[in-house]
């Protein structure tokens, strides 16, 4: 049985997020999509304090507050939730970084991921949908053995364009990963990138990796090949 501490109730936890509210956080979270203005770091070090305790994350997570619900991801046991429970919360979760948290934090490492990553592929709702994706990409680096991975290229060369912004950022994603992690399908991939232009003249930061698939890819190979020379 986990024993949660005196001072580890819910209200006290909220309250204690919420004295850690920073606006020029939260401005820029909010360009983001997410309403907290929690700094991550600080979050981060809660959930060092409180360690694995389930029954409290499940509090956590049903006050639907974001920062509360990024601290429940934390401190929460990824295997302890079933699939069910998983797909409800995945539904819930609006907000970017507790979408990406959820799915990479928990859903990655529980055992429902691949019947999840199947369910959630071909969604009609593209948040949702963007989650099978971002669990093919995982599969697509890892575990590539079953994935039709030039059927994957049809679809991506199909519906990127036209996709919504979540669900075509992890299709891009996909598309790179292809590219990087087969060299078999590399000249595919890049060829199917720079026909469709897509995220090509997004701004990207000096030494910033740009999220246009051919750039992405020739640069991560490149780092690869320099590395694999270097050893």
């Amino acid at each position: 049985m986990e024993v949660i501490g005196m001072t580890d109730t819910v209200p006290e936890l909220l309250a204690e997020l919420a004295a850690l509210d920073d606006p020029r956080a939260r401005e820029v979270n909010e360009r983001n999509g997410d309403d907290h203005g929690v700094n991550l770091g600080k979050l981060r070090a809660i959930a060092k304090r409180l360690k694995a305790q389930h029954e409290l994350a499940l509090e956590l997570w049903a006050t639907d507050e974001t920062a509360a619900r990024l601290l429940a991801l934390l401190i929460c046991r990824p295997k302890a939730f079933s699939e069910a429970e998983l797909d409800a919360m995945l539904r819930e979760s609006r907000a970017p970084k507790v979408h990406d948290w959820l799915v990479n934090y928990v859903v990655k490492k529980s055992p429902h991921a691949e019947a999840l990553r199947l369910r959630w592929f071909d969604d009609a709702d593209a948040v949702v949908a963007s989650a099978g994706w971002a669990l093919t990409i995982d599969r697509v680096a890892k575990r590539p053995d079953g994935l039709d991975l030039p059927g994957l290229l049809d679809l991506i060369e199909a519906e990127l364009v036209d996709a919504p912004e979540r669900k075509q950022w992890a299709m891009n994603h996909c598309l790179a990963q292809i590219g990087i992690s087969h060299p078999a399908l590399r000249a595919r991939a890049l060829a199917i990138g720079e026909r469709l232009e897509v995220l090509k003249d997004y701004p990207t930061p000096p030494n910033c990796t740009s999220p246009f698939a051919p750039a992405w890819i020739n640069e991560i190979v490149r780092r690869q090949e320099l590395a694999a020379a270097g050893s």
